[in-house]
């Protein structure tokens, strides 16, 4: 217990002594916990809405007016045995104009209609959006003159939104790369400020160092000090930093949840903000720890 009181002693009293570097390392510590409570949010409401978005996407299978009952539930019991087809919704002519005319802005385009041009129509959903190619195959094989037969003879064309799903899987996976980048950019820039200051700090006591290096002193023991000064930069750019993330959540994220719709699905995440607070303290004390461990061990080397 002596020797862990002596440690933390010995911390703060590097810490006093050098209190330029330390308050810098400080502020990239916040700067950099801030920039990663900000940015996990943003990647989390992006993930959450382009799955929903995913789940509305469906082919749609219109149907000749002339087809049957009869011809329609055959039709209906042919697509639910494809796979992976998850529901099958039939849409009548009624209904589609129904939905068509509250879509619509100008009401007056349909008076001039004599009558409903829209077909009646299945509404596939597959369990994943990446299985609608699957189906839209299945539903239109190829035929044995090698062009494209449907499976039944009362569907007149198939719709779906693949080049919007192949679009989104696109922009997510862009944004994935570009906040895995800047994060990784803000972890090193912050192991390199910390391990700057701490190298300062060293620099300063090299020679008590080498004494207590020639004098038998383990390396642990020379070690833990500094490691105690960067856990103490880590705990306070943190607090700081998830003080104002706090702050923030108080006065514009819950406020403006209710109106607006990404800060409504930021609400709705995952991750509680309970848990990205613990996240980003064990970070923030993590790098900083290490970034201590890392830049004194060349000079340990008596």
């Amino acid at each position: 217990m002596s020797k862990l009181i002596f440690f933390i002693q010995e911390a703060f009293r590097a810490l006093r002594r050098n209190g330029a570097p330390t308050l810098a390392a400080i502020v990239t510590t916040v700067v950099t916990v801030l920039l990663l409570g900000v940015l996990i949010p943003i990647f989390q409401t992006t993930q959450a809405k382009s799955e929903e978005v995913r789940s509305e996407l469906n082919i749609q299978v219109s149907l000749f007016d002339d087809a049957t009952p009869a011809e329609r539930e055959a039709l209906k019991g042919e697509l639910a045995a494809i796979p992976h087809v998850e529901s099958i919704t039939y849409i009548s002519k009624a209904q589609a104009l129904k939905t068509f005319r509250s879509e619509l802005e100008d009401k007056s385009i349909l008076e001039e209609l004599n009558r409903n041009p829209l077909p009646a129509s299945f509404e596939i959903k597959a369990d994943d959006a990446a299985n609608l190619t699957g189906i839209e195959a299945a539903i239109i094989p190829t035929g044995a003159n090698g062009k494209p037969q449907p499976i039944s003879p009362i569907i007149s064309d198939i719709f779906d939104r693949q080049q919007a799903s192949e679009k989104i899987e696109q922009v997510t996976g862009a944004l994935k790369i570009v906040l895995t980048v800047i994060t990784a950019l803000l972890v090193l820039a912050s192991l390199m400020l910390v391990g700057n200051t701490i190298r300062l700090s060293i620099y300063t006591r090299r020679r008590e160092v080498e004494v207590m290096r020639l004098v038998g002193a383990t390396r642990w023991f020379i070690r833990w000090p500094f490691m105690i000064e960067g856990v103490v930069v880590g705990v306070a750019g943190s607090l700081v930093a998830i003080l104002v993330l706090w702050l923030g959540k108080l006065t514009i994220v819950d406020p403006l949840g209710d109106t607006f719709a990404p800060l409504a699905a930021q609400n709705s995440s995952t991750l509680a903000f309970p848990a990205l607070v613990g996240i980003l303290f064990a970070a923030a004390v993590l790098v900083s720890t290490i970034g201590s461990g890392l830049t004194l061990r060349r000079f340990l080397k008596v």
